[in-house]
């Protein structure tokens, strides 16, 4: 071996070439670090730093309303009516404090514990991040009979000014507008942030939270004075429920404020917990909820057992006294202790404990005093066991089957011939036209087919043993793998409250396909179809989903020739630009309503070739906002459905009539 002694300037590695970024620098440098993306969520994100500023402010009993208002333009304004960020100069820097607070990453008042007790912004960077990601800022706060005044331009500070008032107002006042350097997205989105507005307004009792969109004129105000018990009655609005009024929780001890409030539905399957720490989405648990789940169990195991509605022998799972339930976790801790990826589960060993004491002690009085909630709980508690139990006959020859899937795999199922997961697809088709047409059409060694044949069952309405009984859906878990469905599992079984989430690494094992794709029509049944399928993995596969597994094809809309040359245009968009560039005459134009009418070739070159095709991942950014639209839409209740249509019907791109 040689080596080439030759070194230039450009490749030496010595100290010229270690680069010192400061903190605003660092920021709008790596903004993707500090707020997930440069994207629709990294631009939201600016705004809820600044509220949770607010919001401390709240929790700490100083500040009763945030108005939040989104400008033409897409400028943003927050005010509050707390106590104003100090102005007065700051010992060590000899800047005004509130200039130290929004250009310096880790400065502020809640890393003692005299200021806030408890806080959700505990790394000290939100509010000087969205001044370092803005192309201007600007800060107007009153306080002590002055006000002070500072204008910002992407992070650096102009010179502050301070006036004398006579008024005794004390607020905070933040107007900025994203960078357009950074953010690929610019536009607010009203919906996206009255979620959290409203979620915050849920888990601040009493905070007024006034929301306006000078864009579109829309105003709303968001006022609770019963906290977790208004979020879950909002959460089941439009259901069954199976007894009046939630169960509510409260109790703070060790310093720890716990709120809980929980209820159950009649007809509905699904479990749906929420749980936050300091106003923040613990999005994977934690010690709380470990806490709030063995504590459920056991209180309703023992007071089934002490009145006699159990059989000596029988045990109610977590599974099945959580079936159908609503329930929000709402903790407020002077020290959170945050784990996992996204830094979203909750770590502190002391927690679970104690949320497991608070729920055992007030759900145990609760029943004893409430025997009708009892009694609606238990009977859907027992309802769920009778299913488990016959469904655990199903779930085990599923298990059996996964071992022997390689010899057992659908007859339908044209399968791949590569022996890697990691580049084989699995395409879902509508019918047997469009399969025939994928099976000629597609590249045999990556590319793996299975036609369905017409809808598959709607799990929104439908319990596990009647879902394991629809031979589609139990052809697609067979060729897709049942040890990747996490309702299939079995795991968790007989009162175990594990966690039942796969690992990545083991949920690639059990992958036979690394993508599964959605291929139906364009038309309103292949919609419904695609809804139906995604109904399914959100509910009974959402690692799937949440690991980027599962995606949608984009098959033309149109095939435009003129001669002897065509094009596709996958919408109307397209269309008319391909129109304009061409022009009308002598064109011929096909218009596609079904995968079986095109070619093998033609649905190989537009939908199925790698190098050509564009397919859509399917995210999961927000989980209540998924569930609440997959209730709406594929659940029992028609009123609510026809509302949401009603009021996105203007959004539809493609309506087949």
């Amino acid at each position: 071996m040689t080596t080439d002694k030759k070194t230039t300037k450009a490749t030496n590695y010595d100290a010229s070439q270690i680069k010192i970024l400061g903190g605003i620098e660092a920021v709008r440098k790596r903004p993707a670090m500090y707020i997930g993306s440069t994207g629709k969520a990294g631009l939201h994100h600016l705004v809820y730093e600044v509220v949770d500023n607010s919001v401390d402010e709240a929790l700490a009993g100083h500040c009763d309303t945030v108005e939040v208002t989104i400008h033409k333009g897409n400028t943003v304004t927050v005010k509050d009516n707390g106590r104003g960020i100090p102005f007065d100069l700051h010992p060590e820097t000899k800047r005004p404090a509130c200039e130290v607070v929004l250009t310096t990453l880790h400065a502020g008042g809640k890393f003692g514990d005299s200021v806030y007790k408890v806080s959700g912004g505990l790394h000290g960077v939100g509010v000087s991040c969205v001044n370092a990601l803005s192309e201007w800022m600007e800060v107007e706060i009153h306080r002590d009979k002055e006000t002070y005044t500072q204008k910002f331009e992407r992070g650096e500070p102009n010179k502050e000014k301070v006036t004398k008032t006579n008024s005794e107002e004390t607020s905070t006042t933040i107007t900025f507008k994203p960078d357009k350097q950074i953010f690929t997205e610019l536009d607010f989105e009203f919906g996206t942030v009255k979620h959290r507005l409203q979620e915050v307004a849920f888990l601040t009792k009493g905070l007024k939270v006034v929301f306006s969109d000078e864009r579109s004129g829309k105003s709303e105000t968001y006022h609770y004075e019963g906290g977790a018990t208004e979020f879950v009655e909002y959460l089941n609005e439009k259901k069954t429920v199976a007894y009046a009024k939630p169960i509510y929780i409260t109790q703070e001890k060790e310093q720890i404020f716990v709120e809980i409030a929980m209820q159950h539905c009649k007809d509905y399957y699904d479990e749906n917990i929420y749980s936050y720490v300091n106003c923040i989405r613990t999005k994977e648990g934690g010690t709380h909820l470990s806490g709030f789940k063995s504590a459920l169990t056991k209180a309703i195991n023992n007071y089934s057992r002490k009145n006699k509605l159990l059989k000596e022998n029988e045990a109610l799972s977590g599974e099945d006294v959580r079936e159908g339930m609503t329930a929000v976790i709402n903790l407020r801790i002077p020290n959170p202790q945050f784990e996992g990826q996204t830094k979203t589960k909750l770590g502190n060993g002391e927690v679970k404990g104690l949320v497991d004491s608070i729920v055992m002690d007030n759900l145990g009085a609760f029943l004893e005093k409430n025997p009708a909630a009892a009694k609606g709980i238990i009977e859907k508690s027992l309802v769920a066991l009778r299913v488990r139990t016959a469904a655990r006959k199903a779930q085990e020859l599923e298990r059996k089957k996964s071992a022997l899937e390689t010899s057992t795999l659908p007859g339908k199922l044209a399968d791949c011939s590569s022996g890697n997961p990691a580049e084989c697809e699995l395409f879902l088709v509508e019918g047997d036209s469009a399969g025939g047409s994928a099976k000629q059409g597609r590249d045999r060694r990556f590319q793996a087919i299975l036609p369905l044949r017409g809808k598959i069952l709607n799990v929104e309405k439908a319990r596990l043993d009647k879902i394991l009984a629809n031979n589609e859906i139990r052809t697609m878990i067979t060729a897709i793998g049942s040890g990747v469905i996490s309702g299939l599992r079995g795991e968790g079984q007989g009162g175990d409250d594990k966690e039942t989430d796969l690992s990545k690494e083991e949920m690639d094992k059990r992958l036979r396909y690394h993508k599964i794709v959605v291929m139906t029509d364009a038309d309103v049944d292949g919609s419904h179809i695609r809804t139906l399928l995604l109904t399914f993995f959100y509910r009974y596969a959402r690692e799937l989903v949440e690991s980027g597994k599962v995606y949608i094809a984009q098959p033309p809309l149109y095939r435009v020739g003129k001669g002897k040359t065509y094009r596709y245009a996958y919408n109307e968009k397209e269309l008319e630009s391909i129109f304009k560039e061409i022009g009308k005459e002598g064109l011929h134009l096909q218009r596609y309503k079904g995968l079986g009418e095109m070619n093998p070739d033609q649905l190989w070159e537009t939908t199925m070739n790698p190098e050509t095709r564009t397919m859509l991942q399917v995210k999961l950014e927000d989980a209540e906002v998924a569930d609440e639209i997959f209730k709406v839409l594929m659940g029992s209740e028609v009123e609510p459905r026809r509302e949401f249509i009603e009021q996105n019907a203007k959004q539809v791109k493609r309506l087949d009539v």
